[in-house]
């Protein structure tokens, strides 16, 4: 079994069921008491959230890169940047490393391909829906990506960061993200781009395909490990 790097922390929250998630797929494929073999680098999020407002990108891959390099030398064989916001720096990341970076948009975008869908609405964090780094990388796998308008974008943002990122998981936020995938025109799945949106969406709380984005990351990534 090969070992996970995991670049963590945005948020702990969203972190923690990638680790849940890793060594449950773990236990489940091997039986007995077998775990992931694991390193996380889990850093402080009020940083990472402060240069994301200040568009203050470099200095963030360049932190990334660092902490990916601190795991590379701990022992990792391949790595996880426990985020799709952050994959905007997923090059500059990958670069700093001799060790795999599995991407999240590719492991999402060929979840999708496998159902035979072509047209998939996007949620996530306002960088996520809105800049080109996620949304191209999709495209890349002949996907077309759609987004919410204005105003469900901000308000799908700001249950992100002042709700989800803080454990905290609300009923109505929930119905408010079933009211924004209805508004979908077109849809025939809904990716769940933000990697804390899995602790309010799950299958049973939409009526088309959902393609959570932590799970499909870190079954790759097992997936790897194992060989």
């Amino acid at each position: 079994m090969q070992t996970i790097g995991m670049l963590g922390g945005m948020s702990w929250e969203s972190s923690a069921e990638y680790y849940r998630l890793a060594n449950e797929l773990v236990r489940g494929r091997l039986g007995g008491l077998h775990s992931a073999r694991l390193i996380m680098h889990s850093v402080d999020f009020a940083e990472i959230e402060q240069m994301q407002a200040d568009a203050r990108w470099d200095d963030a891959g360049r932190l990334l890169a660092q902490a990916a390099r601190g795991v590379e030398l701990a022992g990792a064989d391949l790595l996880l940047l426990c985020t799709n916001t952050m994959h905007k720096v997923a090059d500059a990341v990958q670069a700093a490393v001799d060790i795999p970076l599995i991407h999240l948009g590719d492991t999402t975008a060929d979840a999708v391909n496998r159902d035979g869908l072509t047209r998939v609405g996007l949620l996530g964090t306002a960088f996520t829906m809105e800049q080109d780094f996620y949304r191209d990388r999709l495209e890349q796998h002949g996907l077309t990506v759609l987004v919410p308008d204005r105003r469900d974008r901000a308000e799908v943002h700001r249950v992100i960061y002042e709700e989800l990122c803080l454990g905290i998981v609300k009923d109505s936020s929930r119905a408010v993200y079933q009211e924004v995938i209805a508004r979908f025109d077109g849809a025939e799945g809904i990716i769940l781009g933000c990697t804390e949106i899995e602790l309010l969406i799950g299958p049973d709380d939409c009526p088309l395909p959902v393609f959570p984005t932590t799970r499909l990351h870190v079954e790759a990534a097992v997936d790897h490990a194992l060989g």
